[in-house]
């Protein structure tokens, strides 16, 4: 997300997970006469040739995901999760516990890898770790889409506008994972460059460094918003496998916090780099959907989108805000007029923003009138995942 907002995993307890874990991929009970079981293998996690992968950014800490499905009415095509990298003993334990309940329910997992450490922390012996937990996750049926080191040209996180070395280490794990796994496919995705450079961050590239001399893409001495903000961090057609970008309604006016309801077209017209409106004029942005996508023959994702609701009882109402927003992202023109789209994954989250300094509802379904609202208004043309079959893991088939 934006301007510094800090996302975490956080554990799923025992509890949480007592209804939701069971797996779909189990072997024959001893004894048993019936034929085995088919073997599992997850395949590569590519573009659906119809249809757009209907997403979630769950809130493990206070939803599970059978729980979530059950309130959508739909098993999610994609969930979301996070975690520090490298894993200490602790995110290893969270990642498991999201794929349990993914391989229970079906679906991709898109794992949002954070090198909080730094770049320099991510080695290729840590790359080479994650590739043989996602090469068993894959064997166990479940597909991943590893998502590192996301909105690496915002100025909020410790890998941010560090292009040089960002492009090494994604291309450190593309290696690892491209070369070990079958069923796991690598995400680039930058936040939406409307208000690039981010200027004030914590991690704002610093004049007169190697990063900042590759970020001032016009060579003019300066990094503005005249900067190409995605370019200088693009790691190359072979290590990328989707491209995608976080995407949200935050307002209208920086520092947010009003309850604003986006103006018309605002969507397409940041995604496509031609939003000039109510915000600000962002028309020096690119075009990320062609440039990105239709250009490099990549699938587009909006790994992460929502609209901003606030409890001060000001502004605009939540359902209308929301719905409004939602209303663009199921635009029946998507399907034909931008077929490269072809994943959304709404944040559903209830958090506290740093720069907006309170608690933002972000979520689609906690409210019971706005859930009935976006569930009745989900297009036919999203793709949800289906109850996952039953099979025995790859490591466990005889050989």
């Amino acid at each position: 997300m934006i301007w510094g907002a800090r996302k975490f995993f956080a554990a799923v307890t025992g509890a949480a997970l007592l209804g939701s874990s069971l797996s779909a991929c189990v072997g024959p009970q001893p004894g048993s006469t019936t034929s085995p079981l088919p073997t599992c293998r997850a395949a590569f996690p590519s573009a659906p040739p119809e249809g757009i992968l209907a997403g979630v950014n769950l809130d493990w800490e206070h939803e599970t995901l059978e729980q979530y499905a059950a309130n959508l009415g739909q098993r999610p095509a994609v969930t979301v999760t996070f975690t520090d990298f490298p894993m200490s003993g602790t995110d290893r334990g969270n990642v498991e516990a999201a794929f349990e309940q993914i391989r229970a329910n079906g679906g991709t997992m898109l794992l949002t890898l954070e090198p909080k450490q730094g770049l320099a922390s991510v080695t290729p012996e840590v790359a080479v770790e994650l590739s043989t937990m996602l090469a068993r996750f894959n064997n166990a049926g479940v597909p991943v889409i590893v998502r590192f080191a996301h909105e690496m040209n915002g100025s909020w996180y410790a890998w941010g506008q560090q292009p040089t070395a960002y492009v090494a280490a994604y291309q450190r794990v593309a290696t690892a994972v491209h070369a070990k796994t079958a069923g796991s496919a690598m995400m680039w995705a930058p936040n939406y460059g409307g208000g690039y450079p981010f200027s004030g961050g914590k991690y704002q590239a610093v004049a007169g460094t190697p990063e900042f001399a590759a970020l001032d893409t016009n060579k003019d001495g300066e990094v503005t918003g005249v900067d190409d903000p995605y370019a200088p961090y693009y790691p190359g057609d072979d290590a990328v496998d989707w491209v995608g970008m976080s995407l949200y309604h935050w307002g209208n006016t920086y520092p947010w916090g009003a309850n604003v309801i986006p103006e018309q077209g605002k969507f397409l017209q940041q995604l496509t780099g031609n939003y000039n409106g109510a915000g600000g004029d962002d028309l020096a942005v690119p075009d990320f959907y062609t440039e990105y996508g239709t250009a490099r023959n990549k699938p587009v994702a909006i790994p992460e989108t929502a609209a901003l609701t606030v409890a001060s009882g000001e502004g605009a109402d939540a359902l209308a805000i929301k719905e409004a927003w939602w209303r663009q992202l199921f635009d029946p023109a998507i399907p034909t007029d931008y077929p490269a789209l072809k994943m959304i994954n709404w944040f559903e989250w209830d958090k506290n923003e740093v720069e907006v300094k309170a608690t933002v509802d972000w979520t689609a379904t906690k409210n019971p009138q706005v859930r009935e609202a976006y569930t009745a208004a989900l297009p036919d043309w999203f793709t949800f995942a289906d109850a996952p079959a039953a099979c025995s893991p790859a490591g466990d088939a005889p050989s």
